[in-house]
């Protein structure tokens, strides 16, 4: 008996829609509470990633060697990612077990003061997320903490939870610690602290205008009294189990000085991971066995506070194998998609009403948050937009820093404010107050993809490719004769 073998050919429209609103079915049925599944969400992707495969074959003409070299060729080029994501694990194990995250912690906690709680919320979780690279640890925690806080002093629970969520999604964004900080210029094809760098403009403007936000906000609130025994209460815990030292402080500027100096990120965030093993050793008397047993496991903490004990038991290479499958399992959708041409048909139609940067900018940011809306996943709202427009981005001479840039202004931001998304709905249940709630006042959520539309449409700093030093094609700075881009 002998199999027909079908032509390869170009997917229609609909055929391309097939795997992607399979996919989507399956996440919505998994995610959402009403039909009582509430799973993890790696399986719904293998079997959309399933429905991918059999469009591909029996439709398209694909043979299985082809598709599963697209599956690896997507994966190998996010391998960096990968590394640096286990990197990251051992890295807040260490920092940890270190004090240099307790001490961000506890100096971080000093700042509130009744007048601005508001604000202090905003910069508080900021700093505890920038340590951690995690918004939902942030906000499981600390954030749970200062939503006690606030109700004690009457302030309406949707303004603490946005401030809270501000915050918290801005360190994360920020922070090469992050998965996504990691993984958005992975698919994007820029370099992490290129990445990193390119970021503060768009969310430099926001986190200004939030931060006003929350000073206006504020101010009705001022010359109330606030209840610190919560607070001391962690602030004496944290006091007695680690030695709390300014010059710990010193680990994390290392850090950042090597972002700015431009280290690779790989062994910059091994040193990082070093010099945390180096200060568990030096400031908190832990021996070489018990800091491999933080790189490997992470840190655990048992003081009898809840709060404190969720907030510093965590980091360790293990910790990251959740993420990293999760991305496996989005890329392996994706790569099937890239490979057999059904998101170029999709990213085609889409790109027909883009003809500037700055709609392709629109389109990009819109195609983000409909997939936060659709998938219910921060990552494949990274992952699907990434794929799909970032030769676009290329051919239309644009430095890949823009892409992974919106792909966080719009993909990591918007995550929180879709209820049944994994990030709403977890965010949610962290801090007790419905999505609905605090969407009107996670200012920094709302207005950072807005400000990138705009950057978008005005051209402000929208780098060329031409200019991108980390591109094969950079040729210096001032380049005569060469073509603008019309905003």
């Amino acid at each position: 008996m002998t199999t027909k073998i079908k032509k390869k050919r170009e997917a229609k429209l609909w055929e391309a829609l097939i795997p992607v609103v399979g996919t989507v079915a399956l996440l919505m049925y998994t995610i959402l509470p009403f039909f009582g599944v509430q799973g993890e969400i790696h399986i719904p992707l293998i079997l959309g990633s399933t429905i991918a495969v059999i469009v591909s074959v029996y439709r398209l003409g694909y043979a299985w060697a082809e598709i599963e070299e697209g599956i690896i060729s997507s994966i190998a080029g996010t391998m960096q990612a990968i590394i640096i994501l286990a990197i990251i694990g051992m890295i807040i194990g260490t920092w940890i077990q270190g004090g240099i995250v307790p001490t961000l912690i506890y100096y971080g906690l000093q700042v509130l003061t009744p007048g601005i709680f508001l604000f202090a919320t905003l910069i508080l979780c900021s700093v505890v997320a920038l340590a951690t690279g995690s918004s939902w640890t942030t906000a499981g925690t600390v954030g749970i903490a200062l939503m006690g806080v606030g109700a004690g002093l009457g302030i309406p629970a949707g303004m603490t939870a946005g401030a809270v969520v501000s915050g918290a999604y801005f360190g994360d964004k920020m922070s090469p610690l992050s998965d996504t900080t990691n993984l958005s210029p992975a698919m994007a094809g820029a370099k992490l602290f290129d990445h990193v760098r390119h970021m503060i403009y768009t969310t430099g403007v926001s986190y200004v205008i939030a931060a006003a936000g929350f000073i206006i906000l504020g101010l009705r609130f001022a010359g109330q009294a606030l209840d610190k025994v919560a607070i001391n209460e962690i602030l004496d815990l944290m006091n007695q189990n680690f030695n709390i030292n300014p010059l710990l402080l010193l680990v994390p500027i290392i850090v950042i000085v090597m972002v700015a100096m431009k280290v690779p990120a790989i062994p910059g965030l091994f040193i990082g991971t070093l010099l945390g093993g180096a200060a568990a050793m030096i400031f908190q008397g832990a021996s070489v066995g018990q800091v491999f047993d933080a790189m490997q496991n992470g840190f655990t903490l048992e003081t009898g506070n809840a709060i404190l004990d969720d907030l510093l038991s965590r980091g360790g290479l293990q910790s990251m194998m959740w993420t990293i499958s999760l991305i496996l399992s989005a890329l392996t959708f994706g790569g099937i998609l890239e490979k057999t041409g059904m998101l170029e048909v999709i990213a085609k139609r889409v790109l027909s009403y883009a003809k500037s940067t700055g709609s392709l900018v629109l389109a990009t940011v819109v195609t983000c948050i409909f997939t936060n809306i659709l998938a219910g996943d921060q990552y494949l709202s990274i992952v699907l937009p990434g794929k799909m427009y970032k030769d676009e981005f290329r051919n239309r001479g644009l430095a890949p820093r823009n892409l992974s840039r919106i792909l966080e202004d719009a993909g990591t931001l918007t995550s929180v404010l879709v209820p049944w998304n994994t990030c709403g709905a977890t965010i949610s249940t962290y801090l007790g107050v419905p999505t609905v709630e605090y969407i009107p006042y996670a200012f920094l959520n709302l207005v950072n993809p807005v400000v990138s539309v705009i950057f978008g449409f005005t051209g402000i700093t929208m780098m060329k490719l031409e200019n991108d030093p980390s591109a094969p094609e950079y040729i210096g700075p001032k380049v005569k004769g060469s073509k603008n881009i019309s905003a």
